[in-house]
């Protein structure tokens, strides 16, 4: 679906040896930390505070910190808190959490389900804490697909901006496993350079993978 009024106005990319900000350099895994540690070291890094932070799934923390990094300098409260969308997807759902949940519940002499760990099996409770963190209200929808596929991302935004549910929105991808883990979020709107269409969103994902 076009919708040729869309711009990416600014994106950012995770993976397990940088950041980019905009296809720049932002943070560099130079020490070779492993997921927990690198995402630790991004959290200290972009210097926020944010408690909560710590009770997150790693999925979730990754996500978050993707949209602290994407959204810095942006001011939303421009814009109607339900006219924000976050429209993001991935390949492996909650699995690192869900194998969390499920070493808790395989012995039933040791039985020992955790609701904090639990309530993180579902991937939109991550499109919940960046909502929470940032006052969007708006529509929001996670897809589970094989690979990175920008036209299911991009067609679903632009049909909440042609349907004027969304006046702004946030799409991407957000994955994390035992063996590879990456964010890379895009901000849609009115305003920048680049057009919002699919063969655009592949090209800036493809930048470092």
């Amino acid at each position: 679906m076009m919708n040729n009024s869309l711009k990416i106005s600014k994106y950012c990319h995770i993976t397990s040896d940088r950041v980019l900000v905009n296809g720049k350099p932002f943070i560099e895994n130079i020490n070779g930390l492993g997921p927990k540690s690198f995402i630790k070291h991004i959290y200290k890094s972009i210097e926020i505070d944010y408690s909560k932070f710590f009770k997150m799934d790693e999925i979730s923390k990754l996500g978050f910190l993707a949209s602290e990094i994407l959204l810095k300098n942006i001011n939303l409260s421009t814009y109607n808190s339900e006219d924000i969308s976050i429209v993001l997807s991935n390949s492996d759902s909650t699995i690192t959490t869900d194998y969390n949940h499920q070493s808790t519940i395989n012995d039933y002499k040791n039985f020992f389900p955790s609701p904090s760990i639990f309530v993180y099996t579902l991937p939109n409770i991550m499109i919940g804490e960046i909502s929470i963190r940032n006052g969007i209200k708006g529509e929001n929808s996670f897809f589970i697909v094989e690979k990175f596929t920008a036209e299911i991302v991009v067609d679903h935004i632009n049909s909440l901006f042609l349907t004027g549910k969304a006046e702004i929105g946030i799409g991407g991808w957000v994955n994390f496993n035992q063996e590879r883990y990456e964010a890379f979020l895009y901000l849609a709107s009115k305003n920048g350079d680049v057009n919002h269409t699919a063969g655009e969103v592949n090209k800036l994902f493809n930048l470092i993978t």
